[in-house]
């Protein structure tokens, strides 16, 4: 697949924003590095292979989380602007709130590499560089069909609906899934992303539904909360897919928990954003396209023991 730190006080004119600043040799320019919150290990490992690469490539850099909050993401890019980046690598706040934001940077002459999800504009970012989601959730749905012998009841829990990708990928599941009369949808809920709530939502679902035969989730959390909550149930025999190849699902695999999952290539994008933005900072080249689609990879029993931090090995 394509593929020391110190921690800083940001100016009180900026608040308590909780950067980490990794500083090269030369520490000749900034990159900084945006994320939702890095409690979710697929976002770790976003910012933890940019601020790898950069620091390969001799930038100074700026870690930081805006929590899915809009404006948060904001304030942390008029602190990138003001301490001189020359470039951000962002995972965004939201398909429409963060168009104004890039914009800023851009007026300031900092170019944005947009990794995961997109935005509704196309001209503000230098690149956006994000899975397949919509190959990705086919390949995973086309397993949960195989695995649920093409009938049966089954639920879907959905991401934050404010996420392009989360839409995205529940319109793949269900233009493989729809075409089977047999698999019938009982229950549609959005849990965020979220463990927790995947785990509550499933609890309640469970008392309507106790003879569900199969869960499809728009990402690995979910899934983690999905399963918990069916184990502890007592139902060990229900199909779950996630969606992202995390460490834990790899893991639950394994131990023949959840089923299967779709790998997308946080580490590496993250990675190719740094590089793209180094050529534009050095060599004053732009990314020839800035819509970059990669492609996602089915995981399963059979392969899940080389997936190691959203990469096959």
């Amino acid at each position: 697949m394509m593929k020391v730190t110190r921690r800083i006080a940001v100016a009180a004119m900026f608040g308590a924003m909780a950067f980490t600043t990794s500083v090269s040799a030369q520490a000749a320019d900034l990159i900084a590095i945006i994320t939702p919150s890095p409690d979710n290990p697929f976002f770790k490992a976003e910012a933890d292979g940019a601020a790898a690469k950069a620091t390969e490539l001799g930038y100074e850099t700026l870690v930081a989380s805006h929590d899915d909050d809009a404006n948060k993401q904001s304030e942390l890019i008029d602190t990138a602007i003001a301490r001189g980046a020359k470039a951000i690598i962002l995972d965004n706040a939201g398909a429409d709130a963060t168009v104004a934001a890039v914009q800023k940077a851009k007026d300031a002459g900092i170019p944005s590499f947009l990794i995961d999800r997109e935005i509704n504009a196309t001209g503000v970012a230098a690149a956006q560089i994000v899975s397949n989601n919509y190959q990705g959730a086919q390949l995973g749905a086309q397993e949960f069909v195989k695995l649920m012998g093409e009938k049966g009841t089954f639920v879907e829990l959905v991401g934050k609906e404010s996420d392009t990708n989360a839409g995205i990928r529940s319109k793949g599941y269900h233009d493989v899934i729809d075409s089977y009369p047999d698999l019938k949808m009982v229950a549609q809920q959005s849990a965020n992303w979220s463990q927790k709530e995947a785990f509550d939502k499933m609890e309640t679902i469970l008392q309507a539904n106790p003879d569900i035969k199969g869960v499809i989730s728009g990402n690995d959390t979910m899934a983690m909360g999905a399963i918990a909550a069916l184990q502890a149930a007592g139902k060990k025999d229900v199909i779950v897919v996630g969606f992202d190849g995390s460490n834990d699902v790899r893991d639950s695999i394994l131990a023949g928990g959840i089923k299967a999952t779709v790998l997308q290539p946080a580490y590496y994008s993250a990675q190719l954003a740094v590089e793209q933005a180094h050529d534009a900072i050095a060599n004053k080249k732009m990314p020839a396209q800035e819509k970059q689609l990669l492609d996602c990879v089915l995981i399963n029993a059979d392969n899940a023991a080389k997936l190691e931090t959203f990469a096959l090995k």
